[in-house]
């Protein structure tokens, strides 16, 4: 599904005003000033998703996963390669001695910057559409990009869609990227692109 420029615009500005929101969040949070940054959007069907990804994404993924249902439903993620996750949490988490890998501490940090994000994400979108949306509680998995990928293909017959928000991280003259993917049904992408056309 291609989307118009004046659509993946207007997605882009719905976008910004979520991440302004979870920066905000972030930077309470830390005690850091986070800045959140969206460089780019795009949307494609779930089973192209591996090929969207696997330029970037090489090695294990950290992924924190919501599902969330109402009258739009589907599931969102935050995507970190591995290394990312470990600079990213060593950076928001002073206390930590720096290993290379994700302890407790690190798992319980990411797993609530993922919370405030695609809570600040799906909470503008319902804003949006003027619906009230559900969220399950979020949870960390470490996986192969692959594995990840299959366990979304197969939660439902229905064809879908994902909107990939590639992100960057910034804070304490660090850059680290991420991807935000929303996996929606063809209604729910539907509604969302109706009310998105009528900021145009």
């Amino acid at each position: 599904m291609l989307l118009t420029a004046q659509q993946i615009d207007s997605l882009v500005e719905v976008i910004n005003i979520a991440f302004g929101r979870a920066a905000a969040s972030l930077s309470d949070l830390t005690g850091h000033r986070v800045l959140l940054n969206v460089p780019k959007v795009s949307v494609a069907p779930l089973y192209e998703l591996q090929n969207v990804l696997n330029g970037a994404i090489s090695s294990d993924v950290a992924s924190v996963h919501q599902i969330f249902t109402g009258a739009v439903a589907g599931s969102a993620l935050l995507l970190l390669d591995y290394e990312g996750a470990v600079a990213l949490s060593g950076l928001l988490n002073d206390s930590r001695v720096p290993t290379g890998r994700l302890d407790a501490s690190d798992r319980e940090v990411l797993t609530e910057v993922g919370n405030i994000l695609l809570n600040a994400c799906l909470g503008t979108f319902g804003n949006l559409l003027r619906v009230h949306i559900s969220f399950s509680v979020p949870r960390l998995q470490i996986e192969a990009l692959n594995g990840l990928l299959q366990s979304l293909t197969i939660e439902s017959e229905e064809l879908k869609y994902a909107l990939v928000v590639l992100t960057n991280f910034q804070l304490r003259d660090s850059a680290i990227g991420g991807y935000l993917v929303i996996v929606l049904g063809v209604s729910s992408l539907d509604l969302l692109l109706a009310e998105i056309d009528k900021l145009g």
